[in-house]
């Protein structure tokens, strides 16, 4: 009998375990010497609240699923009807096909063809790598189109420090802009998170903050690497999710409305670009024409433990 979220893939090495899977090319499991790193999903089950999945072409939401790009005025299925918007893409729940399977590593690729909403083709690939590191996962897409395409990309990793909940443990969240949201939770402005509850520069509790929300203006180490920590001050144990130049924002979501996983885990979600970027434009990648130069566009993020 074939699991929900289809055929799994699981690598291994420098002390980590992964289970990627066949649905979405999602990272169902992710552990580090016995201990989940991430909130994922059981392997009989459906990935829920897009746990592990890839946001491809865009991450987060559009509103109304109608945008312009061009000289094209487009509508895509409104798959968040409640909200009346388009959300995190159109490759969650594909059948992505494996490309190379190593003892450390696996890649899928998926060709997601031109259709109504948005007329590009373009080639997916996923990489997912373990190392003494941790866990590195790289996003590429390829314009084949003969024209330039709209495109940003995310994932949907929920990190994970014990059992929850979240409010005992400490954050650390390099963002110095938080995007300011409506009902629909699509963005209206933008504001500084000094002297305000969303001010995790510094390492400190959760408590009772609830989550959201998009952030901007990462601090970024030597390297251009912005690092978001969760960790337990108990025990010392914690996770660290990376992220590379072309990522300018992370998503912090605590699903205070999720019966049955609230707050039981944080997700901190890699996005090159702010919800309703289609419309905004804000941080959009234009993919060239197939064959120009900039048709192609890779972003890299990753997970690894702290002790």
């Amino acid at each position: 009998m074939l699991p929900p979220s289809g055929d799994q893939f699981e690598i291994t090495g420098g002390g980590y375990r992964a289970v990627v899977t066949e649905s979405g090319a999602a990272l169902r499991l992710l552990e580090y010497a016995g201990r989940p790193l991430l909130d994922g999903f059981a392997e009989d089950a459906m990935s829920s609240g897009g746990r592990g999945q890839q946001l491809l072409p865009w991450p987060n939401r559009i509103r109304d699923g109608a945008y312009r790009f061009g000289d094209r005025d487009l509508q895509l299925p409104l798959s968040e009807p409640a909200r009346h918007n388009a959300s995190h893409g159109l490759v969650r729940w594909v059948a992505w096909t494996l490309e190379e399977h190593t003892g450390n590593s696996v890649s899928l690729v998926y060709r997601l063809m031109a259709q109504s909403g948005y007329p590009w083709t373009l080639d997916l690939h996923v990489l997912y790598d373990l190392s003494a590191d941790g866990l590195t996962v790289t996003q590429t897409a390829t314009n084949l189109a003969d024209t330039a395409a709209p495109y940003a990309s995310g994932a949907h990793p929920y990190l994970a420090v014990g059992a929850g909940p979240v409010d005992t443990l400490e954050l650390t969240l390099p963002a110095a802009t938080r995007a300011l949201v409506d009902d629909r939770l699509l963005p209206v402005g933008r504001t500084d998170v000094e002297d305000t509850a969303y001010d995790f520069r510094m390492a400190r509790p959760i408590r009772d903050t609830a989550f959201d929300d998009a952030f901007t203006d990462l601090e970024r180490d030597e390297q251009g690497i912005a690092t978001a920590v969760l960790r337990d001050p108990v025990s010392g144990h914690g996770v660290a999710l990376w992220v590379d130049q072309r990522h300018r924002w992370l998503q912090v979501f605590s699903a205070d409305d999720v019966p049955g996983t609230a707050r039981r885990s944080l997700a901190v979600e890699p996005m090159t670009a702010p919800p309703d970027a289609f419309r905004s434009g804000d941080d959009l990648v234009t993919l060239a024409a197939s064959g120009e130069a900039g048709d192609e566009h890779s972003a890299s993020w990753g997970v690894r433990a702290l002790d």
